[in-house]
C-alpha cells in the first residue's frame, strides 16, 4: 500500500461553510426514523462486511483492426467477482423467488457507444476458481477501422440468471493505436512510454501464432505461462547496483538496459532483478537504451547471470541461456520462449453491498473515490470527496454516523465532518486518535465501501506521567465539558489507504 496522504484544515472561509450548511443542500440528512434503521444496518455491516466486488482488468491500449481482420484485444479484458456478498445475494433471491434454483451471475461486455444488439457484445460465463472468485474473460473483442475514436471504454453489464439486473460497469479509457511503433520513442510522446511503478502484462506467441499465446501469470505461489489468465505486474525501475534484498525504487520512464523488478499486483510475488532488453529478429540488443513503448518485443535478462533470460516452456517459466554472437558483441541469440511482448494495463474495482437492503434497482452507477480534501476549521470542518459516478442520492458516512452531504457534480461531494461526540459519549474520554471507515450509502440502503478512512486526532496529547482516569465521578460535568470542547476544537487528519 502507498503511504498515507494527509490534508490540513485550511481553505474555504467560514462564511462560505455556514452558507452551504445553513442553506438548502441538494442532498440532506435522512429523517430520524430512517436514519436509525439505516444506522443499525450499517453497524451490522461494519461488524460483518458482505461486500460484492467487480474487478475489471484490461490493456491500456488496443490495436485497431483493418478490413476484414479481427485483432482481438490482447491480453483479453478479464472480470473477477469476489466477496461473500455474491453468495449471500444469490441465497436471498432463492428464498424470495420460490422454486428458483441455480442462480448464477452472467453478463455481456462490449465497447461503449455501440448498438443495443447483443451480437455486438460478447457473452460472459463465470466459472468459480479455487480462491472462490468468479472469473470470465472476453476473448473476441476488437475495434474496427470504421470506428474513428482515439479512445473508448469497455462496458460490462451483469445480471443474475433469473433476469434481475445487477448493474453496468465501465473500464478506464483505452487508447487506440494503429500498430506498435517501430521507430525510436521520444519521451515527448508519453502516452506510449512505460513509466516506473506502472502496471504491465507480458505475453508470448510462438511463431507469431495467436493460438499459441501464453501470458505470464502466478498460480500457487509460482510463476507460470497461462493460455487462459494473465496477471498484472507492477514494473519498478531500480538502481543498477542493487541486490535482491535491497531494491531501492526509482521514478522515471523505463529504458532498455535498465534494471527492473516485476511484482505481481494480486499476490505480491516478485521475480529477481532483471535487465530489460530490446528484441529485434530474435536477438537481444545489449546496447539499446531508448524508452520502451507499448507492444514492443523485449527480453528479461537475470541480473548478474551468465546470459540467462526469462523464458517459457509450455506452461512453465524457466531460465534460458542465450548464445553470444561472435561477430556482433552487442547481440545475443534468443529462442522463441524468451521473447515477450509488453503492454500497459489498467485495473478498475467496484465494491458494493446489497446484503442488508431489499434492492431491485441496479447498483450502478457505483461511485469511485479518488481523493479527499479537508477544508475549514473551528466548529465546522468540510470534507470534499472527489472521484467519479457521484449522484444526488448518495450520502457520506463516517463509520455508522451519517454526515450532512451536498452534491456538487458527478465528480464531487461535500459533507460536514461530524463532531467526534456523534460516535457516543465514551469517545469524549479518549486521548488517542479515532479512525473510522468512510462509506457512501444510497438512499435505499445500498452501501458502497471504500479504502479510505477518517481519523480524529486530539490536538494535545496526555502530559507525561499523567494517569488516564478510570473512574469518572458523576459530578464531573465541568471536566467532561472541557474534554469535549478540546475534541471539538481538534485538528482533523485525513488518511487514504489504497
Amino acid at each position: 500500500p502507498s503511504p498515507p496522504q494527509q490534508a490540513g484544515l485550511q481553505g474555504w472561509p467560514r462564511s462560505w461553510l455556514w452558507c452551504h450548511c445553513a442553506g438548502e443542500p441538494l442532498s440532506c440528512r435522512s429523517n430520524p426514523y430512517q436514519a436509525n434503521l439505516l444506522r443499525d444496518s450499517v453497524r451490522r455491516y461494519l461488524q460483518l462486511p458482505a461486500d460484492q466486488t467487480v474487478l475489471i482488468l484490461h490493456a491500456k491500449v488496443a490495436q485497431k483492426s483493418y478490413g476484414n481482420e479481427k485483432r482481438f484485444f490482447c491480453p483479453p479484458p478479464c472480470v473477477y467477482l469476489s466477496g461473500p456478498g455474491w453468495k449471500l445475494k444469490q441465497e436471498q433471491i432463492k428464498a424470495r423467488d420460490l422454486g428458483e434454483a441455480g442462480i448464477r451471475v452472467c453478463g455481456y461486455m462490449g465497447l461503449d457507444s455501440m448498438g443495443s444488439s447483443l451480437m455486438e457484445t460478447q457473452k460472459l460465463s463465470f466459472e468459480e476458481q479455487p480462491d472462490a472468485k468468479g472469473f470470465s474473460c472476453a476473448k473476441a473483442l476488437y475495434i474496427s477501422d470504421t470506428d474513428k475514436r482515439k479512445h473508448f471504454r469497455l462496458v460490462l453489464k451483469l445480471f443474475f440468471s433469473n433476469g434481475q439486473e445487477i448493474g453496468t460497469f465501465h473500464s478506464k479509457l483505452i487508447k487506440v493505436i494503429s500498430k506498435p511503433s517501430q521507430k525510436k520513442q521520444s519521451l515527448k510522446n508519453t502516452d506510449l512510454c512505460i513509466s516506473s511503478g506502472s502496471k504491465v502484462s507480458l505475453f508470448n506467441r510462438l511463431r507469431s501464432q495467436t493460438v499459441s499465446t501464453r501470458y505470464l501469470s502466478v498460480e500457487g505461489g509460482a510463476f507460470i505461462a497461462s493460455a487462459r489468465q494473465w496477471a498484472a505486474f507492477t514494473l519498478h525501475l531500480a538502481n543498477e547496483h542493487c541486490t535482491r534484498s535491497e531494491f531501492p525504487l526509482r521514478e522515471g520512464y523505463i529504458r532498455y538496459g535498465s534494471v527492473v523488478q516485476l511484482v505481481c499486483t494480486a499476490t505480491g510475488i516478485t521475480l529477481p532483478p532483471l535487465i530489460i532488453r530490446k528484441v529485434m529478429k530474435q536477438y537481444a540488443m545489449l546496447d539499446v537504451d531508448e524508452p520502451i513503448s507499448q507492444l514492443h518485443k523485449c527480453a528479461f535478462q537475470f541480473q548478474g547471470s551468465d546470459h540467462m533470460y526469462l523464458c517459457l516452456s509450455t506452461e512453465k517459466v524457466i531460465q534460458f541461456q542465450a548464445s553470444p554472437c561472435p561477430k556482433e558483441a552487442n547481440r545475443e541469440l534468443l529462442n522463441d520462449g524468451s521473447c515477450w511482448t509488453i503492454i500497459s494495463t489498467e485495473t478498475v474495482e467496484y465494491t458494493f453491498s446489497e446484503s442488508l437492503a431489499c434492492i431491485r434497482e441496479p447498483v450502478s452507477p457505483v461511485p469511485l473515490i479518488a481523493a479527499l480534501q479537508l477544508t475549514g476549521g473551528g466548529d465546522v470542518a468540510m470534507l470534499e470527496v472527489q472521484g467519479e459516478y457521484f449522484h444526488t442520492h448518495l450520502k457520506v458516512w463516517f463509520g455508522d454516523v451519517e454526515a450532512e452531504t451536498m452534491y456538487r457534480s458527478p465528480k464531487s461531494l461535500v459533507c460536514v465532518v461530524p463532531d467526534v461526540s456523534a460516535f457516543g459519549s465514551d469517545w469524549r474520554w479518549l486521548r488517542y486518535p479515532i479512525t473510522v471507515p468512510l462509506l457512501l450509502i444510497r438512499d435505499d440502503g445500498l452501501i458502497y465501501s471504500s479504502s479510505f478512512t477518517f481519523t480524529y486526532t486530539p490536538e494535545q496529547s496526555c502530559i507525561p506521567g499523567q494517569q488516564v482516569l478510570s473512574d469518572v465521578p458523576q459530578d464531573s460535568d465541568k471536566l467532561l465539558d472541557s474534554i469535549h470542547q478540546e475534541f471539538t476544537r481538534t485538528n482533523f487528519h485525513l488518511f487514504m489507504q489504497s
